[in-house]
């Protein structure tokens, strides 16, 4: 197959970082799903890759010339368990490729089969997780949070062997790298300083240029990553995200969001919320996910700990000790601040400053309290106040089993949103501007788990259209077109109650 244009920088610069590896071949490889909006913003040649040649090459059977395929190492906690050796089980990194923004990105396959990794697997994935992976991280892609994105799907022609025999496929999923706290904790666990380091310099030149060759890089890396991590984990609290399955090998250092396998979206707002099949403890639960984001970046820490130690002797240690527990400390103090801005931006406000923050986090704690007390639609909540702003009161109203708890609250909010416009925020006839404003974050379609399980559900019999509708559904979550309404529905509260997601493998 011709070349792409790749440009391997992993594979050149990290020897002994993976294992040079082949995808197994598909008997009847078949297209699915064909991302070609992302394909242009490659670079990549759509029409070709949406023929057979794109049939081939996204099973698997047929490479670039200049693809380099590998299976990463990584290490990583699952569940707080530390695992040594996990690595890449059923994924290969085919190539990096420089988008048409100058930006490098990573090409890699899910689902390619076994690899000297996979740990008893069969390396294989189904159709219904494969496509789970496009819906969510297409609609997060819209959303505007950071995520990897799915380039493509292909149908294999084999059955994989679940619970019970499932059509296979292939993901071939774009990133802005792989590189992952467990990837650092590999080689760390090892003792290998001198790999930590060539890791830690390749990680800086590829996200954070600037540092590289500085004295304070390793330190400042940390806090890089920090900053990018709690501003990451604030735009999944303001849209209701649980990603179900926050193990240090699923957190990038790039700052995207990885790995949709028992993800979901909280309806009635709850921060104990758990949807995972295997999360028993709620570890990963939706509101405890800022912590396991803290907990993590410890452990990433940690791995860049003897890096930063400038010698061995007791007072360096200590002080290297005390650097990084600053940032490990400060992230709380990041994430309210990345939380709130987000939050006044879903309350309508556009004028504040630091002396507004208690009053701003308290409304919208005491915003989020009612919902939950009132066991009400998370998103809907959000996206009926906008209609409040703009002179109507009752969507919001109806769906709460009492609205006159609303009146306090609102009273409330009204009152700093007077005084936001006084002080130079918006300000139209009905508040509209503001309303507008609200619509543009606050979502009205988002990837309601009942919609998802359908979809997928027929996609695994053969039937692509209500997937492709969702999709399609999942690309507009601020168009409250007439077309979109039935997307919008919550899922009956009894289904919500038992509704369970899994890893997909």
């Amino acid at each position: 197959m011709r070349p792409f244009g790749f440009d391997n920088s992993y594979a050149r610069e990290l020897p002994g970082f993976y294992v040079a590896w082949k995808p197994a071949p598909a008997p009847a490889p078949s297209v699915l799903f064909f991302n070609a909006g992302l394909a242009e913003e490659l670079g990549l040649d759509a029409a070709l890759l949406s023929g057979g040649d794109g049939a081939s090459f996204f099973a698997g059977n047929t490479l670039p010339d200049d693809a380099e395929p590998i299976a990463q190492a990584y290490a990583g906690h699952q569940f707080g368990g530390f695992s040594p050796q996990l690595g890449d089980g059923r994924a290969l990194l085919i190539g990096e490729r420089i988008d048409r923004g100058g930006r490098r990105r990573d090409i890699a396959f899910k689902g390619s089969g076994r690899t000297p990794f996979s740990r008893g697997g069969d390396g294989r994935a189904a159709v219904g997780p494969m496509l789970r992976e496009v819906l969510i991280g297409e609609a997060m892609h819209a959303l505007g949070i950071p995520t990897t994105r799915a380039l493509a799907v292909a149908a294999t022609g084999e059955r994989v062997n679940r619970e019970h025999a499932l059509p296979g496929a292939v993901l071939t999923r774009v990133a802005a790298s792989h590189l992952r706290v467990g990837t650092f904790q590999y080689f760390a666990a090892q003792g290998e300083l001198d790999k930590l380091r060539l890791l830690a310099d390749y990680t800086i030149a590829r996200h954070d240029p600037a540092l590289a060759g500085s004295a304070g890089r390793y330190l400042e890396l940390l806090r890089a990553v920090a900053g990018r991590q709690a501003e990451l984990i604030a735009q999944w609290m303001n849209v209701g995200f649980i990603h179900g399955v926050m193990n240090t090998d699923n957190m990038t250092l790039s700052g995207e969001t990885i790995d949709y396998g028992p993800c979901a979206f909280i309806e009635a707002y709850d921060p104990a919320a758990v949807f995972s099949s295997i999360d028993h403890g709620g570890r990963y639960a939706y509101g405890n996910q800022p912590h396991i984001a803290r907990w993590n970046l410890a452990r990433l820490a940690e791995t860049l700990l003897p890096l930063i130690v400038e010698s061995e002797d007791e007072p360096a240690v200590r002080a290297a000790v005390a650097q990084v527990t600053e940032i490990i400390d400060a992230f709380p103090g990041l994430y309210a601040a990345a939380l709130l801005r987000g939050q006044r931006a879903k309350l309508g406000l556009s004028a504040a400053t630091a002396a507004d923050d208690a009053e701003d986090t308290a409304l919208a704690t005491d915003w989020l309290a009612l919902l939950q007390t009132q066991a009400v639609d998370f998103t809907l909540a959000w996206r009926h106040l906008a209609d409040v702003a703009d002179g109507e009161p009752a969507p919001l109203r109806a769906l709460l089993p009492d609205p006159a708890a609303l009146d306090a609250w609102l009273v409330r909010w009204q009152a700093r949103c007077a005084r936001d416009a006084a002080t130079g925020g918006s300000v139209g006839p009905g508040e509209q501007e503001r309303a507008a404003r609200m619509r543009r974050v606050n979502p009205w379609t988002i990837p309601r788990n009942h919609r998802v399980e359908e979809a997928l559900a027929a996609a695994t019999d053969g039937d692509l259209a209500p997937f492709r509708r969702l999709l399609a559904a999942l690309r507009r979550p601020y168009d409250d077109a007439p077309e979109l309404a039935p997307y919008a529905e919550p899922a009956p509260a009894a289904l919500t109650a038992s509704y369970q997601t899994f890893c997909g493998t």
